[in-house]
């Protein structure tokens, strides 16, 4: 299959980031506006790795350390009340600085419902590549 991809030129290479907890303020309860709470974000984006594969040079890939770092300056320093504002966000950011095509972004708000474990939204934004 790997060769009838490279024939076509198409490409459905993901990096992602799993678990990134940040603490940020977070919800629409007074109580919530006045503390910091943990979120975490689960990242999956397209990008083609067979040139950083050739090369072995961080220069060519996704860095995922530099996707991280962005991302947890951006949400430790956000004051929102929706995850869904802040996960659009955090989406906006990727596409647009990474030059990541396509991504699927969970952000998750550990312990914000009694009874479980998290809640909060997955969204998926950009053009997907086609397998």
């Amino acid at each position: 299959m790997e060769c009838r991809l490279r024939r076509h030129g198409s490409m459905s290479d993901l990096v992602f980031i799993e678990d990134l907890r940040i603490e940020t303020v977070i919800g629409i309860y007074d109580w919530e506006r006045k503390i910091r709470q943990v979120v975490a974000l689960d990242l999956e984006m397209a990008f083609d790795n067979r040139k950083p594969a050739a090369s072995d040079r961080i220069e060519d890939t996704l860095d995922y350390k530099a996707v991280s770092k962005r991302l947890i300056a951006f949400v430790e320093a956000a004051h929102f009340e929706l995850v869904e504002t802040l996960a659009e966000r955090c989406a906006e950011i990727v596409l647009a600085e990474f030059k990541v095509a396509w991504l699927r972004l969970k952000l998750a708000k550990p312990g914000a419902v009694r009874g479980s474990k998290s809640v909060g939204v997955v969204i998926e934004r950009g053009v997907k590549p086609s397998a």
